[in-house]
């Protein structure tokens, strides 16, 4: 007579298994899909109004200037800067130089997003403020999908357009850098899709912003 448990350990080992191999099959689309060349510029569709670049990697800042360059009449945030660093010493670190005034003027700095999900109310709130609603979102290969998944969760009401961009990092894939990079990144990807989709576990705003800064109190009369 068989044992009733041996079904059981049967059926969770054929779970495992399909769940293993399931897992395996999206981090290998994930790498091909982080892995592709950025677009060209003129794949930008051009009802696009603004553009958003997000620090935490090389390439973005200049992409997004490349693409305000190709049509200075959007408007560029630069999501997620480090407080008190002003714009020209972003320029010169990326080794872009100064711009015109007629361009410079087109850029804001967002100081508050501390993370993807500040990225994104940082964002929302910037493009409520100048009434756009059609925007170029930079940033890395490996970073897109699960900053579109925070995007379109926060700000359902813009229309967004990928450009992502390949760091330094991932000329070589199989570096052993590159690769504990696209595990941690997966797992940042898989675990924002089971807080979301699942789980349904949306973060407060405040969550994804560093503390704002202290405000200095009047001068006496």
């Amino acid at each position: 007579m068989k044992r009733p448990g041996i079904n059981v350990w049967s059926a969770l080992f054929a779970v495992l298994t399909v769940a293993s191999w399931i897992l395996l099959g999206s981090f290998i689309y994930f790498c091909a899909d982080a892995l592709r060349p950025s677009p060209t510029l003129d794949n930008i569709p051009a009802d696009c109004d603004g553009i958003v670049a997000l620090t935490g990697g090389k390439n973005r800042i200049e992409a997004g200037i490349a693409l305000l360059r190709q049509k200075p009449n959007r408007l560029l945030l630069i999501s997620g800067v480090s407080p008190h660093t002003g714009l020209n010493p972003i320029l010169t670190a990326t080794g872009i130089g100064p711009l015109p005034p007629e361009l410079s003027h087109r850029i804001s700095l967002g100081y508050r997003a501390a993370s993807t999900i500040g990225n994104a109310w940082e964002t929302a709130q910037w493009a409520k403020q100048k009434n756009l609603h059609h925007l170029v979102l930079v940033t890395a290969g490996y970073h897109m999908r699960r900053s579109l998944l925070e995007f379109h969760d926060i700000a359902p009401q813009l229309r967004l357009t990928p450009y992502w961009v390949q760091p330094p990092a991932m000329h070589d894939p199989l570096h052993p850098h590159t690769i504990r990079l696209m595990f941690s990144q997966y797992g940042k990807l898989v675990g924002a899709f089971l807080r979301l989709m699942i789980l349904h576990q949306q973060d407060y705003e405040q969550e994804g912003f560093r503390p704002a800064p202290p405000v200095s109190p009047p001068p006496p009369a």
